[in-house]
């Protein structure tokens, strides 16, 4: 088949227009018509995977081809012939010369598109799936790049591989597995999300997505990680799309609101009564664009033929040359991979989505069946690990997992290439930066390779390579890094979209740490005002930008008003997110941070009292944070004078660290500086010496020579021997030091972090 380019002696392959999970699709023509099709050909594994693997993607295919052949429709892609090959498995469908959605948005550089059109596409697609729904068939994997709008202006619904007949549930358990959510996590129902029943209100969900996207340009949950995403969907209400975008019809804004309701039951009935209720909402007046614009001209859609007719004549002579343009891809060749024979080449791997860095996690990689559907459950519960804050648990399962996909995808798939970007991820949180930044330059080297410089997903991995040379000291070289970062998502992205503004804050705090405090506050200012305007001002990503601001203030010795910024992230947050979440602590203890460098120590022992006592209540004794709040209070104890009390709270604080984090930990070395402070003002230098020694050493070895906190140390050290040599009065142990205030964590759902 390789040598002669051609499918059961008729199906002659022109030049390959996409690849995915299962196969591959090639324009191709009919030798026995004289048409041009699309063949779509399952790629077959190697001897070394496992048979039933192949049995079940070999079944898959054919209940697609089912499915797909069972539908005829002008909303539904045609489909023409199926058969195997030589052991190929293949389907013969229409060719279809247009867009898909996904595209169209990309084209328009994810702005929205134009009202009209997403109103006709809205009922274009609404009618294709009363079509399709009547004929007892759910999609289950509605999506932008599955609904193609071709050069007419109609649209087709496409790529039914893991669409379900009513009668079929048993097969479709055997295949998908029971309890396996199959889907894309942006436009996923809430059923599909909790593995619950599936119906026809689970596509109407999933169209709502579609449309939401359509209309604002972005979907109505898009967040940066896939787990926020899949909570988004199952827990919080949709921003109405008016907000984003005044001149959305009213009428058309309920219908979407109303598609995307939790519960099936208050979404449309059916398809149906959706494409009526969209039929209405077309009858506003919407401004023509272009030159007809200028003189005040106004289109009323309103009754009107449907947009596949629109182009209608009463027809043209038969015959003639084909006029089908191909759109250039790949030059002609033979089916690619291996399994080809000689005359082929091996394909690049497709650009699936990661697990967490552009938020779609994690990539099925469904065309390797079951055995790559329980490493992506894996990988699933290796995140989950690491919500939990089981760091080192996540890091030894994404290892396993990077070292299953790699033997079972090769080491440069997408999938394998998520996983070692979590066990970075993991690196980071262990406070392990150097093997952390080794590992995102890795994962960023191949991805760039395999994805491209400018996709997201090499762009997520370049970013956190400069977040980990931040955290190491290298500032400069990271400030490189998010300059070109932030300039490509602002050309490909856009400067509103959510991964461009978490670069800029990013970008922002990099900035305070280059001692450009004022550019740094300029900036998380301007993020702050766009974040608020795009996302609301309780947004959590607002949130963080505020009290980055009020940090930023701080550093410009303006601590009232960052204070008084503390507090405010500090009520908001306890509103938005409840009075014992992580981020509304972490505004707290910055608020007591404000307090200390205002030299209002009584009231900021009051503040880290209150939240030491309500961290351990909701955190454990032991927790890292609670630690960082007795730590603080500790601090404030010594600014009291009390230094019995503060080396006392110290040493214990220190003792409960090395057990719980190790002796090296940052944390366990920010408390034996202390202790060591408190010794020298109590007279007892040479210990403190001591203390101030190992710190230094630790801090070089651990995070070397040149950074920041291991310069502080060695300025310890010598202020120490000057004063056993001396002796003139004991120095303030509560300079700025950079390990000395550790700010927020990680908040949940979001990988948008501080350095």
């Amino acid at each position: 088949m390789a040598d002669t380019r051609l499918i059961k002696d008729r199906y002659r392959l022109v030049d390959l227009i996409g690849r995915g999970g299962m196969g591959e699709v090639w324009r191709a023509r009919d030798e026995a018509l004289g048409r041009r099709v699309a063949v779509k050909c399952l790629k077959p594994l190697g001897p070394q995977h496992d048979r039933a693997i192949s049995d079940v993607l070999r079944e898959r295919f054919r209940r697609e081809a089912r499915v797909a052949a069972a539908l005829q429709h002008r909303g539904v892609t045609v489909v023409h012939d199926f058969g195997e090959d030589e052991g190929v498995l293949f389907l013969v469908m229409e060719l279809l010369e247009g867009r898909d959605l996904s595209q169209l948005l990309e084209d328009n550089k994810h702005h929205p598109l134009p009202v009209p059109d997403v109103l006709d596409i809205a009922g274009q697609v609404a009618a294709a799936l009363a079509y399709t729904h009547q004929q007892g068939i759910v999609h289950r994997d509605l999506k932008p790049a599955n609904i193609m709008r071709l050069a007419d202006g109609s649209v087709k619904l496409c790529d039914f591989g893991i669409a379900r007949p009513g009668h079929d549930a048993e097969l479709s358990s055997r295949l998908t597995g029971t309890g396996v959510a199959m889907g894309t996590p942006h436009y996923m129902s809430p059923e599909q999300i909790v593995g619950g029943a599936v119906d026809h209100r689970s596509d109407l969900y999933s169209l709502g997505c579609v449309l939401y996207e359509l209309a604002t340009g972005a979907p109505p949950f898009d967040l940066g990680d896939a787990w926020a995403i899949l909570v988004g969907h199952r827990d919080t209400p949709p921003a109405p799309l008016r907000r984003h975008r005044p001149e959305v019809p009213e009428r058309f804004e309920r219908v979407v609101l109303d598609l995307l309701a939790k519960t099936p039951e208050r979404r449309p009935r059916d398809a149906s009564d959706l494409a009526e209720r969209i039929a209405v909402a077309r009858t506003v007046r919407f401004p023509l664009a272009g030159a007809e614009a200028g003189v005040g001209v106004v289109r009323v859609p309103g009754p009107r033929l449907p947009a596949w007719a629109e182009r209608m004549t009463t027809g043209s002579r038969a015959g003639g040359p084909d006029t089908v343009r191909p759109t250039p891809q790949e030059p002609p060749a033979a089916l690619t991979g291996a399994w080809t024979g000689p005359r082929a080449v091996p394909p690049p791997v497709p650009p699936g989505p990661s697990a967490s860095a552009s938020g779609y996690g994690p990539a099925s990689a469904s065309g390797y069946g079951p055995e790559a559907e329980r490493l992506g459950e894996r990988h699933q519960s290796g995140l989950r690990l690491g919500r939990l804050g089981r760091w080192q648990e996540a890091a030894e399962l994404h290892g396993a997992v990077a070292a299953e996909r790699e033997r079972l995808l090769g080491p440069d798939h997408p999938d394998t290439l998520a996983s070692r970007y979590e066990i970075a991820f993991a690196l980071g949180r262990l406070d392990r930066p150097g093997a952390a930044l080794r590992r995102y330059a890795e994962v960023a080297t191949a991805r760039e390779r395999v994805l491209g410089p400018g996709h997201p997903d090499t762009l997520a991995a370049r970013q956190e390579t400069a977040f980990s040379l931040g955290r190491l000291g290298h500032h400069t070289e990271a400030h490189r890094i998010y300059t070109a970062v932030l300039a490509t998502r602002e050309r490909t992205m856009g400067a509103e979209h959510p991964d461009t503004l978490r670069c800029r804050h990013n970008l922002a705090f990099n900035l305070g740490r280059l001692g450009r405090h004022q550019d740094a506050h300029r900036m998380a200012c301007e993020v702050a005002a766009v974040r608020a305007r795009v996302l609301g001002a309780e947004h959590p990503d607002t949130l963080v930008t505020r009290s980055e601001v009020a940090y930023a203030l701080g550093r410009l010795d303006r601590w009232e008003e960052a204070l008084s910024g503390y507090r405010e992230v500090a009520a908001a947050r306890a509103r938005s997110l409840g009075p014992d979440h992580p981020d509304t602590f972490a505004a707290r203890y910055e608020v007591g941070i404000s307090l200390g460098r205002l030299h209002r120590a009584p009231e900021a022992l009051v503040v880290y009292r209150a939240l030491v006592a309500d961290r351990t209540r909701a955190q454990g004794p032991s927790h890292p944070e609670t630690l960082r709040a007795r730590h603080g209070l500790g601090v404030n104890l010594g600014r009291l004078d009390r230094w019995p009390e503060a080396l006392a709270e110290a040493r214990e604080v220190c003792a409960l660290r090395e057990r719980a984090l190790g002796a090296d930990h940052p944390d366990t070395l920010v408390s034996e500086r202390e202790v060591a402070v408190a010794l020298g003002w109590l007279g007892r230098w040479w210990d403190a010496l001591a203390g101030y020694r190992r710190v230094a050493r630790v801090r070089a070895r651990v995070l070397g020579p040149d950074h920041p906190d291991t310069v502080a140390s060695r300025a310890d050290e010598t202020h120490c021997l000057e004063q056993l040599g001396r002796r003139p009065s004991a120095p303030d142990p509560h300079r700025p030091a950079p390990a000395e205030a550790p700010r927020e964590g990680t908040r949940h759902g979001s990988r948008e972090r501080c350095v």
